[in-house]
């Protein structure tokens, strides 16, 4: 019997929702802005933008920015389908695609609904290679006119799932996840192909040297010279808030 399937499947999908939920709710968030009027969670919050990340911090934002009018992009794969059910029970909308496969078909969605809320993808998946961004996000936020904005994230020192692909970062309980939201970058409208690749790699550049201070922040505890600002958890579904939970512990 595939956990995919009818009732089941979406029972696993919630178990798996909450289990993430309780597992993440042990680390100690902080997050640190070049602009906070960039995050949907703050007063300042302007305009929508695509936010992207390395696949291998998934779990990082499944948390910390439900219930905000985002939609995530996720692979049409057969194995992707517990995630994406449990991606829209934290409160995520959900865009079914990759470069591999329905991508031009997730393109289109994600067109209609950038422009009325917040999208975000893992530029380097769903297959790799690791820490490589693939063109698409570039081509959208050209085309849609968003602001790409960059998100570092980091654990400090989690384990790793050395066959993945992505070399899946999994957190120690208990432990430091720290995240940077980059500046937004605009892409020209008119940008061709030559351009946006240039683009491209400017963008792979600023990813990376993000997550590498987010993860040393995150080992040393050392500030990285922005302001901080506290991560609130949403709630898995309306009906589950507790009054009691005031989000992820260690805040400041």
């Amino acid at each position: 019997m595939k956990l995919t399937s009818g009732w089941i499947g979406g029972s696993f999908s919630l178990g798996t929702a909450i289990a993430v939920r309780a597992w993440m709710k042990t680390l100690r968030f902080q997050i640190s802005y070049y602009d906070p009027s960039h995050d949907p969670v703050n007063a300042s919050y302007s305009t929508p933008g695509i936010y992207i990340f390395w696949h291998e911090y998934i779990p990082f934002m499944f948390y910390l920015r439900g219930h905000n009018d985002v939609a995530m992009l996720l692979s049409q794969h057969r194995d992707a389908e517990t995630l994406a059910r449990a991606t829209r029970f934290v409160g995520f909308g959900t865009i079914r695609g990759s470069t591999s496969r329905g991508g031009i078909t997730a393109l289109r969605k994600m067109f209609r609904q950038g422009k009325s809320m917040n999208l975000t993808m893992t530029p380097d998946g769903p297959r790799g290679p690791r820490r490589e961004l693939a063109a698409g996000c570039v081509y959208l936020a050209s085309r849609l006119q968003l602001p790409l904005i960059p998100l570092g994230l980091g654990y400090d020192r989690p384990w790793r799932i050395q066959r993945a692909w992505d070399q899946f970062a999994v957190p120690r309980p208990g432990s430091r996840a720290r995240a940077i939201m980059g500046p937004g970058i605009r892409i020209p409208a008119k940008a061709d192909r030559d351009d946006l690749e240039t683009y491209r790699r400017q963008v792979e550049v600023v990813l990376n040297q993000l997550t590498v201070a987010a993860e040393q922040w995150a080992e040393t505890g050392q500030a990285v010279g922005q302001p901080f600002v506290a991560a609130r958890a949403p709630r898995i579904l309306p009906w589950m808030r507790d009054p009691s939970d005031d989000g992820p512990t260690g805040l400041r």
